[in-house]
C-alpha cells in the first residue's frame, strides 16, 4: 500500500458523516458507501474522529449506521451479562459477568437522549402576532428530541454502578464544539457535554425488586448491574405556566371546571381575554401532560435507536414506580432522586414539587409565590441566554434582530398569568391542580447484551450484527 493510500483509508475511518439519527447532523447513510459520503455529503455535517483516543471500530460502525436500520432493528433486548431467568421456558443464566458501558459509550448515548444540537429555529411565524414573532420558546438552545413549541422544561438524571448523576442541559447554548463549516469536533462535543454532570450520590439508585417499587416482569432486569438507567424528568408546572402565556398570547384564559365557576380577577384584563369563551382548567392540565410525556418518551427513543447503531442491549418502559424513582415512595430505604414532596388533605398521591437546588419546580414552595414563578419563566424567556435576548447568539443572518423581535411580555401580562397560577395554588393547596407538578414517565435502560440466551431461544433476528460484533468493536 503506497503512502497516499495509507494518509487517504486513515482520513476514511476518522471522519465520517453523522447519519440522521445521530446527534442531529448529516444525512441518512442508506446506500451510500464510506468514500461516497466522505466526499459527496461533506458540507450535510460532519463528524469528525480523529480526536477520540483509541478510536474504537464499534464507533465507526455507529457513525455510519443507517436510520432505516435503526428503526427497524429497534427491539427491547432486556438480558444483560449477568442477568438471570430462573425458571419458565426462557429459563436461561448467563455465563458472563455484568460489564458496565464504557466512558465514550455512556457519552455517546447520553448526548443522544439528552444533548445540545446548535441553535433552536424558534417559530417564525404567526399572523396575529405581527409585526413580532411569537414568543413560546424556553430556550435558545435545540436537543436531541423536540419540545412543544420549544418549551423545553424536561432535565435528566441517570445511574450507574458508581452513583446517581443530573445531566443539565434544557438551558445549554450551542456548543463551541460545532464549527460554522459545520464540522463537528466529536470528542469536544462530549467533553462539553461531560463537563455539566454533577454527581450527586454514590453508588447505584436504589430501586427495589418488589411490587410497590417495580412491575414484576422486569424484577429480572431493570437496573441491573452494570447498566446505565436513563431518567427524564419534567417540570411540567413550568410546562402550564408557558401555557397559560402562549393562550394569553392569544386572548385565552382559562375557568374551575371543577367548581364550575370564572376565575375572580380576572376581570380586569378582559381587554386581553375573552371572559366568555374560557378554557376548562383541567383540559389546559391534561393537555400539558400529554405534550410532556411526548417530550419524555421522544428522548428515550432517541436512545433506544442509537442502542441499535451501537450494538447494546436495553430499553425504553415505564415499569418502575415513578414515585420511587424520584423519591417519594415513603419508604426511607428508597430515597430515589430525593426529590421533595408532600402528602397534601385527602389526596392520595404525593405532590412533588422538584430538588432543591437541582431541579426546582414552578410552583410553591420553591417561589414564594405563583407570580414569582410566572416572572422566572418571563426571565428565562427574555433575560441572559434566553431566546428572546438580543445578546445570545444565534444561526441568525441578524440574530440580534430577530431575537429582539419577539413579542414582549409586560407587568400587566404577569399579572393575568399570575391571577390564574395563584387561584389554583391557593383553591387546591398546588400547582397544578390535577396534574403532577414534577413528572417522570419513561426511562431509557442501556447494557451489554448476553447473545448467549438469544442464540439459546430464538432463530437469527433476535439482535443485529452491531451486537454479536460489540465486545471486539468497543473493547
Amino acid at each position: 500500500m503506497s503512502p497516499h493510500e495509507v494518509k487517504t483509508r486513515f482520513g476514511t475511518s476518522r471522519r465520517k458523516v453523522l447519519g440522521a439519527s445521530m446527534l442531529g447532523a448529516g444525512t441518512m447513510l442508506a446506500g451510500i458507501g464510506a468514500s461516497a459520503a466522505g466526499a459527496t455529503l461533506k458540507s450535510k455535517g460532519n463528524i469528525l474522529l480523529n480526536r477520540v483516543p483509541d478510536l474504537p471500530k464499534g464507533l465507526v460502525d455507529a457513525v455510519n449506521f443507517p436510520l432505516i436500520e435503526a428503526i427497524h432493528g429497534r427491539r427491547s433486548r432486556r438480558f444483560a451479562r449477568g442477568a438471570s431467568i430462573s425458571d419458565g421456558p426462557l429459563a436461561y443464566t448467563s455465563k458472563q459477568k455484568p460489564e458496565a458501558l464504557s466512558e465514550l459509550e455512556q457519552m455517546l448515548l447520553l448526548t443522544t437522549v439528552a444533548g445540545n444540537t446548535g441553535w433552536s429555529n424558534l417559530i417564525p411565524h404567526n399572523p396575529n402576532y405581527l409585526p413580532h414573532i411569537p414568543n413560546y420558546a424556553g430556550a435558545a438552545g435545540g436537543r436531541t428530541f423536540p419540545s412543544c413549541a420549544g418549551f423545553q422544561i424536561t432535565e435528566f438524571f441517570y445511574t450507574d454502578d458508581k452513583g446517581v448523576y443530573f445531566l443539565p442541559t434544557r438551558d445549554m447554548p450551542a456548543t463551541s464544539a460545532t464549527k460554522p463549516n459545520g464540522d463537528t469536533d466529536l470528542k469536544a462535543y462530549l467533553d462539553a457535554h461531560k463537563s455539566r454532570i454533577v454527581k450527586i450520590a454514590d453508588g447505584r439508585l436504589n430501586i427495589p425488586t418488589r411490587p410497590e417499587h417495580m412491575e414484576m416482569h422486569n424484577e429480572w432486569c431493570a437496573n441491573v448491574p452494570g447498566s446505565t438507567m436513563i431518567f427524564p424528568v419534567a417540570d411540567l408546572a413550568q410546562h402550564i405556566i408557558m401555557a397559560l402565556c402562549y393562550f394569553v398570547q392569544g386572548g385565552v384564559c382559562i375557568y374551575d371546571d371543577i367548581n364550575n365557576r370564572p376565575i375572580p380577577g380576572l376581570e380586569k384584563f378582559k381587554h386581553l381575554v375573552d371572559l366568555e369563551n374560557p378554557y376548562p382548567m383541567t383540559f389546559v392540565e391534561q393537555v400539558s401532560a400529554n405534550e410532556v410525556t411526548v417530550e419524555l418518551s421522544c428522548s428515550c427513543y432517541a436512545g433506544a435507536l442509537m442502542l441499535q447503531a451501537m450494538g447494546l442491549g436495553g430499553w425504553m418502559y415505564d415499569g418502575l414506580n415513578p414515585f420511587s424513582v424520584l423519591g417519594a415512595s415513603g419508604d426511607p430505604d428508597v430515597p430515589g432522586l430525593g426529590f421533595r414532596f408532600d402528602m397534601l388533605p385527602d389526596q392520595p398521591l404525593p405532590h412533588v414539587t422538584g430538588l432543591e437546588g437541582i431541579l426546582e419546580g414552578h410552583c410553591q414552595p420553591h417561589f414564594k409565590d405563583m407570580r414569582a414563578a410566572v416572572e422566572s419563566v418571563v426571565e428565562r424567556k427574555f433575560g441572559k441566554g434566553g431566546p428572546f435576548n438580543s445578546n445570545t447568539p444565534g444561526h441568525y443572518k441578524e440574530t440580534d434582530a430577530v431575537r429582539r423581535s419577539a413579542a414582549p411580555i409586560n407587568d400587566e401580562f404577569v399579572d393575568c398569568v399570575a391571577t390564574m397560577a395563584q387561584y389554583v395554588q391557593d383553591t387546591f393547596g398546588r400547582f397544578p391542580a390535577k396534574v403532577p407538578a414534577i413528572l417522570t414517565l419513561m426511562y431509557l435502560q442501556a447494557h451489554k447484551l448476553d447473545t448467549g440466551f438469544y442464540d439459546t431461544y430464538f432463530d437469527h433476528s433476535a439482535y443485529l450484527k452491531t451486537h454479536a460484533d460489540h465486545q471486539k468493536n468497543w473493547s
